[in-house]
């Protein structure tokens, strides 16, 4: 098995994730190839709490521009992960 550092990426920090969390639901960047098992295993062992359930996405490239110059935004993939009633994670 891998180790979960190897798995989770960081958090994702944004107003709508700060809100779900009072939920019991936290989002991670996470490896491209890691699969909901890994990344359940992973969770429970980094942070010592009980995961309900792992929804998984890839995120597509968006292009940006900043000024004259445009570019594209990196793909990652995300893990929505739920946890059961009464764990939390101190981030």
């Amino acid at each position: 098995m891998k180790h979960y550092s190897d798995i989770i990426y960081s958090p994702v920090i944004t107003e709508k994730s700060m809100a779900e969390r009072k939920n019991g639901v936290y989002i991670f960047k996470v490896n491209k190839s890691a699969t909901k098992e890994e990344i359940k295993k992973a969770i429970e062992e980094a942070f010592k709490v009980n995961v309900k359930s792992v929804n998984t996405l890839n995120t597509k490239a968006k292009r940006r521009r900043v000024g004259r110059y445009a570019g594209m935004t990196k793909t990652y993939k995300k893990a929505i992960v739920t946890l059961k009633d009464g764990s939390t994670i101190d981030l």
